[in-house]
């Protein structure tokens, strides 16, 4: 169950996560392993606030280089020194905002990988491709382009997050989301063979909540969530992470 707080929180958001602490160690979650990407500026505060918690810290973001005249970038390695176990590339809003390609996806999760970091890896279709009949097709593209070599289940997850769910409160039904799972799951054998794409976690993303995570976790080829603004407050993101009790 990763939550990624994407452009949102200051220090005092931090009581958020330490309230989140106190939920998990009064009632913990068995089966569940628990991540959380904060923006960049909170990781050394998190950092020191989650150790001994068995909660993962992550990132939303890394440049593809290690180091150079790259203003306002961070780098896989200064995410792992700041703590970071995870890296989150190519979700939906950078390739929107940024114009980031998978190609330029594939580089940055290749960083992690450099770095020492795990990748999860972002993909999905827009309500115009999918009103098109295209989500398959778009899907399939992303995963091959955005997958770098020597990708692994121990150093890659991919989440897979429709665009048009997005903080609209819609999410796909359960029919739906299993065959874009399942076919994630084939496409990933033919990169990565059968057994490696059998243990590569696929996260699905997109308006999950409370009331909706039971049912999604529970269908064939969702091992978890990639969850946004649910993720900010310690009760809703402890309900989620709760639909594995």
């Amino acid at each position: 169950m990763a939550g990624n707080w994407k452009m949102n929180g200051t220090g005092a958001s931090l009581d958020e996560l330490g309230s989140l602490i106190d939920r998990l160690q009064a009632s913990p979650v068995e089966g569940a392993d628990v991540l959380v990407c904060p923006p960049v500026t909170l990781l050394f505060l998190a950092r020191e606030l989650l150790r001994d918690s068995g909660i993962a810290l992550g990132a939303q973001d890394c440049n593809v280089a290690a180091s150079g005249a790259h203003t306002g970038d961070i780098s896989a390695e200064m995410l792992a020194d700041a703590g970071a176990a995870c890296v989150i590339v190519g979700h939906s809003e950078r390739r929107a905002e940024h114009g980031e390609t998978s190609e330029l996806v594939a580089a940055k999760a290749k960083a992690a990988h450099r770095a020492g970091l795990t990748s999860i890896i972002c993909i999905g279709e827009t309500e115009a491709e999918r009103r098109a009949g295209r989500t398959l097709e778009i899907v399939a593209s992303q995963l091959q382009a955005s997958l770098p070599t020597g990708a692994s289940a121990a150093n890659t997850v991919i989440a897979y997050e429709p665009v048009w769910a997005i903080g609209s409160g819609l999410t796909p039904s359960d029919a739906e989301i299993a065959e874009v799972h399942g076919f994630i799951r084939k496409g990933l054998a033919e990169r990565l063979g059968e057994t490696e794409s059998a243990q590569v976690r696929i996260l699905y993303g997109g308006s999950v909540k409370p009331a909706n995570a039971a049912s999604i976790v529970a269908i064939a080829n969702v091992n978890g969530a990639l969850v946004g603004g649910a993720s900010l407050t310690a009760k809703d993101f402890f309900a989620i992470i709760s639909a594995y009790a």
